[in-house]
């Protein structure tokens, strides 16, 4: 069985669609992607909560919003903060090293 990844950042444009692109046909692991702002891309739910073993926020702001929207599903849940600033495109290559070495530390990749 996979293990499930949830990547979040603000609008699910750039940061989260990237993490989980790294995950497209992985052996080990299930990605998805969501964002905190109301006009996101894919908004954040207490289904994409339930659905994840594993959250990855990229601030540490979608970390407290995912805490205080999301309390109960939360519970229990390991999520990682990042800390990877919103300065890049979709699959850019400084972002994609970056999230390589920031999910190192987590998770096999």
């Amino acid at each position: 069985m996979k293990t499930k990844l949830l990547f979040i950042c603000s609008r699910n444009q750039w940061r989260s669609p990237t993490a989980e692109a790294l995950f497209k046909n992985h052996p080990r692991y299930d990605a998805r992607s969501a964002g905190t702002k109301i006009g996101a891309r894919i908004k954040v739910t207490d289904c994409h909560i339930g659905w994840a073993d594993m959250i990855f926020c990229m601030e540490r702001k979608h970390a407290d919003r995912l805490r205080d929207r999301f309390a109960p599903a939360m519970k229990g849940k390991p999520m990682v903060t990042l800390r990877i600033p919103d300065d890049y495109n979709y699959m850019d290559s400084t972002l994609i090293e970056l999230l390589r070495a920031e999910l190192g530390a987590h998770l096999q990749i």
